[in-house]
């Protein structure tokens, strides 16, 4: 007996002397819980301050199944189902868990609901402080700011790429759970507030950005076209629009395909056609090898490598100035002046120009286009490339090109956020984009006129025209390639057009790209009915007034 009583003894003083802080520890961690509390997520605004995505409170709603006694599990399980219309296996099979302590019945409940329901004090049901994001206005901008998952993470678009500024830090608390199982806080318990998430505002202008989806996608479906994308940007980079069709609804993303969902701006990678031009008119004139009035014996084909290439239309052979070769957007005329250049002039100018690279604009699934080294040119690469077959660029990436003419031949890096706004309300500018000076100001001066001169009597976007406004632009029709064949019989058409106005003070960059089109595949008439609809409305938008003085002369022909 003494020696029972002696181990005893030495086993209490062991527990509640040598070793008293490890078990108090063990039952206070079998009594208290860390719990999270939940922070709002910080909203996408447009550049107006009108909100693309916010953060609305939420109840999550849940039950205890060891506080439901088995003669209230049927009448809890029927009202639970019958609420939220949820089916009543499922809903009993949760009712009746166990040793389960925590089963979610419905997520995103309204707050007036989950009051509703506390005021029918269900044994074992409760409900907790949530946030659902919201999409509150349809804009076509759907493919850009992306969407958030179940757990409330940026999933795609801007609320992916921004995630670190909009989740915010949720709180934490000690929570008691008594011997019932329900959660009493603590008095001190807090240990962490919650931090909100930064709102973010973008250079997106709503107005404008649901004026160029809406028109994009009538005339997609008009022509039958695969589908399509409409840039609207300023000179300097700002990204007012980006539009893509097909779209889908971010409140319902989990109806959507990935198809729908892809942001084609920057995902699809095309052959840009004949709006390249202009980059081979710009290296030869910045580099003085010719001017815009220099004189070229254009016939309607020429050889090269045992290619032959010849223009979109017969013609017998002219004498075209440079501005006429552009104006005209004659293939044979660009080749000549290409060779001139030559495949490493050619190939800086394209890499200022900012293809075959990422545009900056850091969004998911970006496809960056193929712009192969000049080593690795052969045969007839330096002809092809010239007039925009060969290579391969995303929509941002080309309208990049006629902003940087815009802006008097510096191109900035393009941007879609304009900055952050903290929980004072402060606002936080984002860096300043990556500036470079590609062509003189009197080279950007000579492009747009020739650009002019497309949109002029003898230009192939004679019937492209914005009432009011001189306009500068370039139709492209480009071949694309048969996935299956890997060559461009039955490949289809992409139909580009990209412009700026006012010509002689730009504003607005628009660029509109049409996949595959069946009824008619022509940059001019396939695209251009979008461009001038959507540009047209953003200069109106910003209230630019219109052009006060006429395109001054453009020689195009030698006589």
């Amino acid at each position: 007996m003494l020696a029972v009583v002696l181990i005893f003894t030495g086993r209490l003083v062991q527990i509640q002397g040598i070793e008293s802080a490890t078990y108090a520890e063990a039952a206070s961690d079998l009594r208290l819980q860390r719990v999270e509390i939940p922070t709002t997520r910080g909203e996408i605004l447009d550049a107006t301050g009108d909100p693309l995505a916010i953060s609305v409170e939420r109840r999550t709603v849940f039950v205890d199944p060891v506080e439901v006694n088995d003669e209230d599990r049927d009448r809890v399980s029927a009202e639970l189902a019958d609420r939220f219309d949820r089916d009543p296996e499922a809903v009993a099979e949760q009712v009746a868990a166990t040793p389960g302590r925590y089963e979610v019945i419905a997520r995103n409940v309204p707050p007036a609901e989950a009051a509703e329901l506390r005021d029918l004090d269900l044994p074992g049901v409760g409900d907790q402080l949530d946030y659902e994001r919201v999409y509150p206005q349809d804009t076509g901008a759907a493919n850009l700011v992306g969407f958030v998952g179940d757990d409330g993470a940026g999933m795609e678009g801007l609320e992916a790429v921004l995630d670190a500024d909009l989740a915010g830090e949720p709180g934490q608390q000690h929570v008691e759970v008594g011997a019932s199982g329900a959660r009493i806080p603590m008095a001190g318990g807090l240990e962490r507030e919650p931090e909100p998430g930064r709102d973010v505002r973008l250079h997106l202008d709503q107005d404008i950005q649901w004026h160029a989806f809406q028109t994009l996608a009538e005339q997609v479906d008009e022509l039958g076209a695969s589908g399509g994308s409409a840039l609207v940007m300023r000179p300097t980079g700002e990204i007012l629009g980006m539009a893509n069709y097909p779209s889908y609804d971010a409140n319902e993303f989990e109806e959507s395909t990935q198809e729908e969902r892809r942001n084609a701006a920057v995902a699809d990678a095309f052959e840009p056609g004949s709006t390249n031009k202009v980059i081979t008119a710009a290296a030869a004139l910045e580099n003085g090898i010719t001017t815009a009035d220099t004189v070229y014996t254009v016939p309607y084909s020429l050889e090269r490598h045992g290619e032959t290439f010849t223009d979109s239309e017969y013609h017998e052979t002219q004498r075209l100035t440079l501005n006429g070769i552009m104006a005209t957007s004659s293939n044979v005329g660009t080749i000549q002046v290409a060779e001139q250049v030559g495949a490493e002039g050619l190939y800086d100018y394209l890499g200022m120009f900012g293809f075959g690279q990422p545009s900056g604009l850091d969004l998911p699934g970006e496809n960056a286009g193929i712009l192969t080294d000049p080593d690795d040119w052969w045969g007839t690469q330096l002809a092809t490339i010239s007039f925009g077959q060969g290579l391969s660029v995303n929509a941002v990436q080309a309208a990049s090109v006629y902003a940087t003419i815009a802006n008097g031949g510096v191109r900035v890096d393009p941007s879609v956020v304009d900055g952050t706004i903290d929980e004072h309300g402060d606002f936080h500018s984002d860096a300043e984009p990556a500036r470079e000076r590609v062509v003189s100001a009197e080279t950007a001066e000579e492009l747009t006129l020739m650009l002019e001169a497309v949109m002029g009597e003898h230009g192939t976007g004679s019937s492209v025209r914005v009432p009011g406004y001189r306009v500068a632009g370039k139709t492209g029709t480009a071949q694309r390639v048969n996935p299956d064949t890997g060559t461009y019989e039955d490949g289809g058409y992409t139909a580009t057009f990209v412009g700026f106005a006012p010509a002689e003070d730009p504003e607005l960059v628009v660029q509109v790209v049409l996949d595959d089109p069946e009824e008619d595949h022509y940059g001019a008439s396939a695209a251009g009915p979008v461009f001038v609809d959507v540009m047209e409305f953003g200069l109106q938008s910003l209230d630019v007034p219109p052009s006060s003085e006429e395109t001054p002369p453009i020689r195009i022909f030698e006589d």
